[in-house]
């Protein structure tokens, strides 16, 4: 079987056709940061993809793209190049494949597909495929803050103390998301004697 025939059945279940109308949304230089961003990703210089704040920086350039569609474009991508790596195919190659299979796909994507690969092509890592198929998500960084709760419906003055933890993380596809969470002091307080539990361990690895 040829290698451009499994990329083009591969796009072909992944609706890369229903996205093209999406990538027309995206201006050039951002789908060019998008794929560069996903490259990184691929040989593990970056931990992941943050598409929410990307789809920010669009919507304020004037773009009406919205996340749901930017990840779907990211995952697609991201799938591409993979698959092209596995299957070693070349810059030319590849726009081929494209061309057999998204004839709606706008001119200025398949320019910007066409200079990433032929410049980064090669350094994507075949492996990462193992990695994309993790069901297990990678943490980034996390943030803190602590507040207070002045009233709520049925108490006027509460003025308990929480702390609100948000974690960023890269899901398995490589796009970072915020999980946000609250806890009371007593929760916080066991979370951290976790932390040192798990510290204490790594210590003795």
């Amino acid at each position: 079987m040829a290698a451009g025939s499994a990329v083009v059945r591969a796009l072909e279940a992944l609706d890369v056709g229903g996205a093209a109308d999406k990538i027309n949304l995206i201006p050039q230089d951002f789908f060019a940061e998008l794929c560069e961003q996903i490259i990184q990703y691929l040989n593990q210089k970056i931990p992941g993809v943050n598409v929410a704040e990307l789809c920010q920086r669009i919507q304020t350039s004037g773009s009406e793209i919205n996340v749901g569609d930017l990840a779907k474009v990211a995952n697609i991508v991201s799938f591409l190049f993979s698959t092209a790596a596995r299957n070693n195919l070349s810059t030319e190659e590849l726009v081929t494949t494209l061309g057999n299979t998204v004839s709606a796909l706008p001119k200025h994507a398949v320019q910007v597909i066409r200079h990433v690969w032929n410049e980064q092509g090669k350094s994507v890592s075949v492996s990462e495929d193992a990695r994309n198929m993790s069901t297990v998500g990678q943490f980034v960084d996390m943030k803190w803050k602590l507040g207070v709760a002045m009233s709520s419906d049925t108490c006027r003055s509460l003025k308990y103390p929480y702390v609100t933890v948000t974690l960023k993380v890269a899901d398995p596809s490589g796009q970072i998301t915020d999980k946000s969470f609250e806890m009371t002091i007593p929760q916080f307080k066991n979370f951290f004697r976790q932390f040192k539990e798990m510290a204490a361990v790594l210590e003795t690895v």
